[in-house]
Parts: structure tokens; sequence; C-alpha cells
């Protein structure tokens, strides 16, 4: 469906209309609803219109067919007519976004949950952890006495509450959850209270009832658990995962955790702050795994090294016992290249931060001949299915960490909103690269592309040279103001052609600043044009705008032409193209021109007739 966009201005301001047709789903008509978000969701019920006043959520859809209950037909064939235009299985993050954007887009919709709304994120995940986080962030900003002298202030010993801290996380998670179910209940969405199971295509039943809901496409997004290696018990009191840790029931004196990833770099971070002292087991050679090594070096010399941590890498726990009978947490270490027994600890708590796994069982994917690979759902690139033969199964997708993709709450979103984009009519891919990640540590850490590693093996593949720019929070304003100048941003780019390929920050507020870089590679933006950008001072943003101004343009970049003088204008792929004559004027620059020369004719053509006027009267 094709929408004009329309501009136009009155002669005291540009004497110009200009009007332009696109072939995208694209408007700028003021009384569309306006969606808020938060904590990378979308819960609000509400919307306004440009004015500001409260108007109705409900949006037009798209006419449906009649609706027929599925057992009318054999599992095996799919129904001619449809409960719903949209089914959505889990209603955690990504179920919840593409939830609301079909109804943006007019579908009748409907999401099943056998759990409670919100998913891992929300209940058990990224929402609580986050309020354990600025628990843990409070209390070492009021421990560190140096930092406090340094801005003059003077704070008695801090103590804390352990219910209070734990119940700060619940009540957190309550609303939240509480929030996204009243948003998709205002805008439609049906919610269906049970685990869903696909009999066929396009039917799931609902629960271990008969109900039985028909959907002419359906969307996998089940989510994940903890996964637990064997040989490690787990009680849920003395060895535990993530799910239990956030619960904050009993703050050891001393805890391994086992993995040094996202997980277990936050829980390091809240259990030291709370007092305990934290003994790291990492299988791999070095800590941190999956970041930048630069990035990693650094971070272990701010986050673990003067904290009370300490860690074994290259070692595998091949055995955990819970504590019982007066006895502590015993964990067997064994080598992890020759599988050898190597130590022994005793501790009094071990939490499991060893990664997730994908929740997919019982899905009923045998039915349509999907078989899982290591639990997950095999998709392409557009998150559609796979079968057992390698030919997609029509009408249906699995977005999120049930396709394994990229195993990150905001990835499964964007994932379901991908999929709704297609299956209304606009073919879109997610550009994964572009999806930023954040540790919430203090400092925090915050990536988005490729490390420094990735980007020199893709160099040497594909032939192209990978630059490095780096820039340090020392020189920031803003973080001397705050006396946090311990940080680094990282840029990885090409050369040739100022591809931006990764950027990766440690320090303050890490986890915020990253966006700028991640929506400069989702749209395409060079660095010779990014870099042109303008920060408010002082800020933390300058530590990216000293970043992109560090790095090298590519050299037809690079001449004295003035590129401040010139007008840029988008092109396909969301690219930015200069388009100038042989005289060194673009043609935006002759529009220009040409339209001053009218209105200075038109402004003294008015001067003239009303001093005629004058004078005839």
């Amino acid at each position: 469906m094709q929408s004009t966009l329309s501009l136009s201005f009155s002669p005291s301001s540009s004497a110009a209309a200009v009007s332009r047709s696109h072939t995208t789903r694209f408007s700028l008509n003021t009384s569309t609803p306006l969606n808020l978000r938060f904590c990378g969701l979308r819960p609000q019920a509400l919307a306004f219109n440009a004015s500001g006043n409260h108007r109705s959520s409900k949006l037009p859809s798209r006419p449906r067919s009649q609706a027929i209950s599925a057992a009318l037909s054999a599992n095996g064939s799919p129904p001619k007519f449809f409960d719903y235009d949209l089914l959505i299985i889990g209603a955690g993050v990504g179920g919840h976004g593409a939830a609301l954007h079909a109804v943006e887009k007019g579908l009748k919709t409907a999401i099943v949950e056998g759990d409670v709304v919100g998913g891992t994120c929300v209940n058990r995940g990224c929402v609580p952890s986050k309020a354990l986080l600025a628990v843990a962030g409070r209390m070492r900003e009021l421990q560190n006495d140096h930092h406090l002298k340094s801005l003059g202030l003077q704070v008695s010993a801090a103590g804390y509450d352990r219910q209070g801290v734990a119940d700060h996380a619940i009540n957190l998670a309550s609303k939240i959850r509480n929030n996204l179910t009243n948003s998709m209940k205002a805008l439609g969405v049906d919610i269906l209270t049970g685990f869903g199971k696909i009999l066929g295509p396009q039917k799931v039943q609902i629960g271990s009832s008969d109900k039985i809901v028909t959907a002419k496409d359906i969307i996998i997004a089940t989510g994940s658990v903890p996964f637990v290696p064997k040989g490690i018990e787990i009680d849920g009191k003395t060895v535990i995962t993530s799910d239990h840790a956030l619960k904050l029931e009993f703050v050891p004196d001393w805890i391994a955790i086992v993995g040094s990833g996202y997980i277990g770099l936050e829980f390091s971070d809240v259990y030291t702050a709370l007092g305990s002292e934290v003994t790291f087991v990492e299988a791999l050679d070095q800590l941190m795994p999956g970041f930048d090594p630069e990035i990693g070096k650094l971070a272990q010399r701010v986050l673990i090294n003067p904290r009370n941590i300490d860690y074994q890498t290259g070692v595998f726990a091949s055995k955990i016992t819970p504590a019982r009978d007066g006895k502590p947490v015993r964990i067997e270490l064994i080598d992890a290249k020759t599988k050898e027994p190597k130590d022994t600890l005793e501790v009094d708590a071990a939490l499991i931060a060893t990664g997730r796994a994908p929740f997919t069982q019982g899905l009923g994917l045998e039915n349509i001949d999907v078989v899982t690979q290591r639990g997950f759902v095999p998709v392409d690139e557009r998150m559609r299915v796979i079968d057992s033969n390698g030919k997609l199964v029509p009408h249906l997708y699995c977005i999120g960490d049930a396709n394994g993709k990229m195993m990150l709450a905001h990835a499964a979103s964007a994932q379901g909103i991908s999929v709704v984009e297609q299956v209304t009519g606009r073919d879109h891919i997610l550009n994964h690269l572009s999806v930023p990640a954040a540790c919430f540590t203090h400092p925090e850490i915050s990536m988005v592309g490729l490390t420094e590693p990735q980007a020199r093996e893709k160099g040497e593949k594909e032939g192209f040279e990978v630059s490095v720019a780096k820039t340090s929070f020392k020189a920031n304003t803003k973080a001397l103001a705050e006396n946090e100048g311990e940080g680094l941003a990282k840029l990885i780019y090409r050369p040739d052609n100022g591809e931006i390929l990764g950027v990766h920050i440690f320090g303050l507020h890490a986890a915020d600043l990253i966006h700028e870089a991640s929506n400069a590679i989702a749209l395409g933006t060079r660095i010779q044009d990014i870099k042109l950008a303008v920060h408010a001072h002082p800020t933390l943003s300058e530590v990216l705008d000293e970043l992109f101004k560090s790095a090298k343009e590519p050299p037809e970049y690079s001449s004295s032409s003035g590129r401040l003088g010139h007008i840029q204008k988008p092109v396909v792929g969301n690219r930015w193209k200069e388009t100038t004559d042989s005289h060194g004027m673009n043609s935006r620059g002759v529009l220009d021109v040409v339209l001053s020369l009218f209105l200075s004719f038109f402004s003294a053509f008015q001067r003239c007739l009303a001093s005629m006027l004058h004078f005839s009267n």
C-alpha cells in the first residue's frame, strides 16, 4: 500500500510546497496514537493526540475472516478460516513487543502464556536484577570514603535491610508485569492462559483442555530457562540459579559463581557490594569470555581485582553438592582440557551462571516435522521456522531465546516486530550486528557489533583493513565532575569506506551511551558523517563524539573541500550520499539559492505593491 507524505509551507516562511510518495507504509498523521515505551517494552495503554489530550487507543483493523473452530478440521490440514490473524506463544518481552506492534498494524491478536506475563526478563531476569544492582550501586557510593571525600561529602557507615532489598526487586517485577498485562488488555490483545502446543498447520491447543484456536500466522516466543550442567545439584537454597538468587533469601559470606559472563558479573557486583566474598569458576582460560579482550582486561582491573573476588580459570565444576547436615557446599573442580581433578572448594553457596537453555519442550514441534538443534528452533534470517527437510514451515515463526540467534530480551522484541512487518506485507530483515548489549555492573560495560578479533578475522576473509580508535573517560568533563574518570570507549571501523564494525564502552552509563553507535550501524551511517554530529556540552555523550572524531576519514573524504557546507540527502539503504555539480555545488544548494532569490524578489514586490497602494490612497 502506498502512502503520501505532504509538507506545505506558507509564503511567509518558505513559499514552497513539497509532495512525495513513498512505497513504504509511513505517514505523518498527527492523529495517530503515540506509543510510549519503558524498559524496552511498550506497556502504556493510553495514547495522546498532538494537542496532548487523552483519546481512545483503539486502532483500526483490517477485515477478518469469520472465526471457526479448528476442531472441525483434521490436525494435519490448515483451516479455511481463523480465530486470529496472529497468535503468539509466550508473553515475555519478545511476545509483548510483537503483540503490540501487531495491534498497531490492525491484526486481531492473541497471546498464550502458561506461566506469568513478562516471562524471564520481567519476573526472573533483567528487571529484578536491575533493582538489586541499583542497591549495589548506592552501597558502593556510600562505602567509598575516598570518592565521597573528593566530593566534599561525609557519610556515616552505610547498612542495608536484606528483606527490604528483596522486596524492592519483587515489587518492581510485579509493577512491570501488571503494566504489561493491562497494556495488552487495553489494546484488545486476548491473553489465553495455558501452555500452547502446536497441533498442526496454524492450529494451537491451549493448556490440557480441548480448547483449540487457529491463526493465520503463529509466533513461537517461549524464551529460555537457566542451563545447569550435569553433576550439579540445585536445591534452590545453597546451590542456586539466577532465578533463585533474585529472591535474595540470604546473603552468604562466601559464594562461588560458576561462569563469568553477563549473569555472573552482575551478581558478583551485587554480592560484593552487600559484603560477600566471591570466587569465580570459569571453564575458559580468561574471565569475561565474549567481551572484547581489551575491554575485558580493563573491566577485570576495575571490577574484579580491587574487590573481594578471586577466581580460577580453565576449570570445570564437575560436581557440586548442596550444603546439608552442617556441611558446606562442596565443589569438585577438574581441568577443562585434561579432565583431571584439580581442586575442591567448600563455600557457603554456589550460583550457577553458565548461561541459558531454550524452553521448547512440549511445543508439539513434531506435529509439523520440526527438529530442534540443541533445543533451539531452526529459523532463517526472517525468523521463519525450518522443518527437518530444510523447508520453511508456512506461517510459523520463532523469535527470542527459543531460536538462539541472540539471547537478549530486546533482541527478541526486535525480532517480533520484524516478523509482524513481514506478515503485514513489508519485507524486513533485522541486522543483529546493530543490536546492542550491556552488562550493568559499576561501572557498566556495553557493546554493539564485532569485537576487534572478530573484525580482523572478517577483514582477512573479505580483504579489507581494520582500524581502531579509542578515547578515555578521563578526558570527559562530565565524567570528571562525577569523579568517575575510569573508562574507555573503543571504535572498530573500516578506514577505506568509514563503515562502523563495532563499538565497545566501559565506564559511567555505558549502557545508555551505546545506542548512538547502535543506531549508526542500523542506519548505515559512516564515520565521515557521524563525526559531524553535535553533542551537548558537558555531557557523557561527548565520549562518543570524541571517539568518532578521532577516527580517520576515508581518503576521498579527507580533502579540504569544506564538508560542513555540503547538504546531504538519503538514498536507498539508509546511506547518505553527496550530490554535486561540476562546479562543486550540490543540487540541493542550487535549489536553496533559487528559492532564496525568489523569496527576496517576492518580498520586494510586496513592499513595492504596498507603496503603490499607499500613494493611490
